[in-house]
């Protein structure tokens, strides 16, 4: 493999990057306007800001600079590819006249700098994996070998991408060295709610990052705290980043500013870069080129990184608890499942008698909806934590990630955890509703992985004695059935325990189930909603995305039957899909229209 050159660079020295653009350029030019528009503004005045900008940091010690492309991407620049494309051209352009009218290109590293791509209902996670790297291959078009990737809240989206690139850069026989910076807040916390040290461990594990670290959401003491925290013994393989903002920002006259200490900065940047190993060290929001001047004199542009700090763990025998609704399935004993919405009033009477009459059965879990269709109902776990008041029953709410953001859904779990709360389905949720989408935002901050992510990274860290047990949905009716088994993997990398399917009617919905099993070994309880009569069935299979209801299922239902005939047909076939899907499913999870739940002890029989 080739060396890269800034590896070199960096077991000797420790390197100095520049500071923020972006708010150095707002100020500066006090304007709102996204800085990357001046990489292809008309006027030849708009553009020399960017080269000017660059610059000043390289005068004031930068030994990296990052191209003005942190926003570069359709979503924030409101253009198609090509558009990113030209604007990242631009962007390399601008900074490479900068490096070459001031000093030797080789004493100064150049880096394509990338940032998050924002996602909602429109642009998911799947369209900004490839987006990432197209972005990627436009900068290694432009002879870019250091990508930056700054800013993120997790590693999940910009994974792929990075293993691709470095693939295309060994195949093509090209040095390509890639950094990963994480945003968290004060407390340590990403935006997608995963831990500091969860997410540079993640990274550190990937061999194609070469250095890993911080920048943004935090000054540069709270920096030091998270920093020192962390296990630096677990990042040893890895060049170790901190970007720390100037400090935290106020609103002056609708736009943000930092205050202008730059001694404050370099001093406290300076201390912990002396205790701590920090290989690559520079500024992000507030941070100029007088703050980058500072900080390079304090700390001397040729001295050595100073040795990993490695910290002594006593790791005492923790006695763990399982809350799990299947640590009591014996061997062949089928689990069972009943969902019970909850109601979009406050009367929970019929919830209530259903839940006794189901504990009873001897059901295993009672599970509840979280809003469904963007409707507002009775939240999911404040309903399950009364059932399980009055009841005893295990419970286990479904949590989606459209209504909450990660500070919330911590919350959420922590309330749960206390009121004996363990087991939930955790997924990613309908969009809200077209006609209130005026006044009502969906979050969708993360997906139903990066929400198990969050879970996985608070079992170690707060319930480490009662760990929370989650599983996820599998949609079988994906039209491309690969795009659903790998979602399936990627829950149980994720720390999914088990799956609840969507409910099966046809041959191949089950056939396809059975392939999932038999591929991932995943414990699968399979749906199964027996219809109460033909305008129930009608219903489902023309008003409920995601169901697939044959006319053959329609059809076995009579145009007027009476109710006790209606329930049927519907226990019937349920009997039926149970006997079919009986050699792989691990169980079954019951929806019943209208909460008639006394057709589950026929069904049972």
């Amino acid at each position: 493999m080739i060396e890269h050159r800034l590896t070199a660079y960096l077991k000797k020295y420790r390197l100095i990057t520049d500071g923020s653009f972006g708010t150095y350029y707002a100020d500066k030019y006090q304007t709102n306007e996204m800085p990357e528009l001046a990489n292809c503004a008309k006027e030849r005045a708009v553009c020399e800001r960017v080269t000017q900008i660059h610059a000043e940091y390289i005068r004031a010690g930068a030994a990296l600079i990052r191209t003005n492309t942190f926003a570069a991407n359709t979503v924030l620049l409101g253009t198609n590819r090509e558009g990113v494309r030209k604007n990242i051209v631009q962007a390399v352009r601008l900074a490479k006249l900068a490096m070459q009218s001031l000093r030797d290109r080789e004493k100064c590293f150049l880096a394509g700098d990338i940032g998050p791509i924002p996602l909602d209902a429109q642009y998911k996670a799947q369209d900004a994996e490839k987006e990432y790297y197209i972005i990627g291959r436009n900068f290694l078009a432009e002879g870019i070998d250091i990508l930056n990737f700054e800013t993120f809240p997790d590693l999940a989206q910009i994974l792929p991408a990075i293993k691709q690139l470095k693939a295309d850069a060994a195949r093509e026989k090209r040095a390509l060295f890639i950094m990963v910076q994480f945003s968290v807040n004060q407390f340590g916390y990403s935006a997608g709610g995963m831990r500091a040290g969860r997410l540079l461990e993640q990274a550190a594990q990937c061999a194609e990052i070469d250095a890993v670290g911080l920048n943004c959401g935090v000054g540069p003491v709270h920096m030091e705290q998270i920093i020192r925290a962390l296990d630096t013994s677990k990042l040893d393989k890895k060049y170790f980043i901190a970007l720390p903002n100037a400090g935290y920002p106020k609103r002056v006259r609708n736009q943000i500013r930092f205050g202008n200490q730059p001694d404050y900065f370099a001093g406290k940047v300076a201390g912990f870069c002396g205790q701590c190993r920090v290989d690559i060290v520079g500024g992000c929001c507030g941070t100029t080129p007088e703050y980058i001047r500072l900080l390079s004199e304090t700390l001397g542009r040729t001295k050595k990184p100073c040795a990993v700090q490695k910290l002594q763990k006593t790791v005492k025998p923790v006695s763990v608890t399982n809350h799990a609704f299947y640590k009591d399935k014996k061997e062949g004993r089928k689990l069972i499942a009943v969902e019970l919405a909850p109601p979009a009033n406050a009367d929970d009477e019929k919830v209530l008698d259903a839940a006794h009459y189901l504990k009873d059965l001897g059901v295993d879990v009672l599970t509840f909806p979280d809003s469904p269709s963007g409707r507002t109902r009775i939240d999911s776990v404040l309903m399950a934590e009364k059932v399980h008041r009055e009841t005893g029953m295990c419970v286990m709410p479904h949590i989606c990630c459209r209504d909450k953001n990660a500070i919330a859904m911590r919350s959420l779990l922590l309330g749960a955890h206390i009121n004996d709360i363990h087991n939930f389905l955790m997924i990613t949720g309908d969009p809200v509703p077209t006609l209130v989408r005026q006044t009502t935002k969906a979050v969708f901050n993360f997906d139903s992985v990066g929400l198990m992510n969050i879970a996985r990274d608070m079992n170690e860290e707060s319930f480490p004695t009662a760990p929370i047990i989650y599983g996820g949905a599998i949609n079988q009716g994906r039209r491309n059935f690969d795009v659903e088994l790998s979602r399936v993997r990627k829950k149980m990398e994720a720390g999914a325990s088990f799956f609840l399917t969507q409910p099966v009617f046809t041959d191949e919905a089950i056939a396809r189930v059975r392939d999932i099993k038999n591929r991932t070994g995943a414990c699968i309880l399979c749906g199964i909603m027996p219809f109460v009569n033909r305008k129930n069935a009608l219903f489902m299979k023309n008003e409920i995305a995601g169901l697939e209801v044959p006319d053959e299922i329609i059809n076995r239902y009579p145009e007027h039957a009476t109710r006790e005939e209606g329930e049927a047909v519907g226990i019937a076939i349920a009997a039926q899909l149970i006997a079919k899907t009986k050699d792989f499913a691990d169980g079954y999870y019951f929806s019943f229209p209208f909460i008639r739940v006394h057709m589950l002890k026929q069904i049972l029989q």
